[in-house]
């Protein structure tokens, strides 16, 4: 969140609030299918993947909050 409120443009600000929001979201519902509040559902732990689809896609999205991070000047 802290990349969000230091990006210079709303276009960055967005950005890194949804992949917070998306990776916020998927813990919660990890941790509720772990404790047993959820019914267990497909979604894979973030940065865990069999087929390495969720590895990918999460290394991407770090990738974007660094270079939105690096561009804050």
């Amino acid at each position: 969140m802290r990349i969000a409120i230091l990006a210079k443009d709303l276009f960055g600000t967005l950005l890194a609030s949804g992949i917070v929001a998306m990776l916020t979201l998927q813990v919660f519902v990890n941790i509720g299918m772990t404790i047993g509040i959820m019914p267990v559902t497909g979604i894979p732990l973030p940065f865990v993947s069999y087929g390495n689809n969720s590895l990918i896609v999460w290394f991407s999205m770090i990738g974007l909050l660094l270079n939105i991070h690096m561009r804050r000047f």
